[in-house]
């Protein structure tokens, strides 16, 4: 029987405080709990906290500690702990507060025996502006005989900052690289598509030995001072600026043409045919 009426009313305690609290600041919330003679102690802390205050990291979880005390006769059961965070009504002008969001709710199910000290760790995560609001935590505790009780664990100001940027940042660099990499490929993609057809590029043609006599015109005279002797497989050899070709395999008759003899016009050829 007390299982079935324990979720029923840990949702109705939970949802005591937002909805009393609609109306009113944090400051003036009433504790909800009927835990009037229920002699256990709660308190949070930090133990990231700076000594600035309490920061919320967007995108980083925030660790909690409460510590409960038991002074009772009997054990207790530590079952829920949740909270919310407030900020100021902007319909009142900020005479009033209302819930900005919810944080998480994590169940637990711890049995304090009487007389002893217990420590529960609490983890939440905000994503929100940079701005200061207040945290409210709650724990839902129940006595022998399944009685729920709501104590306020934690009701002050935080403050919401963005997470440190750092240059060695992991995620960052990665970030950084693939950013480069679709800036670079965008930049090839536009060269190769529209660059080179405003620019074509003229086609090379004929061989070493063309484009060197091309070069020096093949009438400037090669003085011997700028020759050079290449070594080559078949023996010396010598080179020149007009001449990009080995002459030590070409055969002498062909490198020594004959010259044309000149022949006078008035003279005759001699007739060669039989005498009478």
């Amino acid at each position: 029987m007390v299982s079935l009426r324990f979720p029923t009313l840990l949702l109705l305690s939970l949802r005591v405080l937002p909805t009393y609290a609609q109306d009113a600041s944090p400051e003036d919330t009433v504790n909800p709990s009927t835990s009037a003679n229920l002699a256990v102690k709660v308190s949070t802390s930090f133990p990231s906290s700076e000594i600035f205050g309490i920061k919320l990291v967007n995108g980083h979880p925030t660790q909690a500690l409460l510590s409960f005390t038991n002074d009772e006769a009997s054990p207790i059961n530590v079952a829920f702990v949740g909270g919310s965070l407030w900020g100021p009504d902007p319909k009142t002008n900020g005479a009033t507060s209302r819930i900005v969001r919810n944080v998480t709710s994590t169940r637990y199910n711890v049995e304090i025996p009487a007389g002893e000290k217990e420590s529960v760790s609490y983890s939440f995560a905000a994503e929100l502006h940079p701005q200061e609001l207040r945290l409210q935590l709650t724990a839902v505790v129940s006595n022998e005989a399944g009685t729920m009780y709501t104590l306020n664990a934690f009701n002050e100001t935080v403050s919401v900052v963005e997470p440190d940027a750092s240059l060695f940042d992991v995620q960052l660099i990665f970030l950084y690289l693939f950013l480069l990499a679709i800036f670079l490929g965008t930049l090839y993609f536009v060269y190769n598509t529209w660059i080179t057809t405003l620019f074509p590029q003229k086609a090379r043609t004929g061989k070493g030995g063309e484009r060197a006599k091309r070069s020096s015109g093949g009438s400037k005279k090669v003085d011997p001072a700028d020759q050079v002797a290449v070594l080559g497989a078949d023996g010396p050899a010598v080179t020149s600026g007009a001449k990009a070709y080995d002459e030590s395999w070409i055969p002498a008759q062909h490198l020594n043409r004959p010259e044309a003899r000149r022949v006078k016009s008035g003279a005759r050829p001699k007739s060669r045919g039989k005498p009478e």
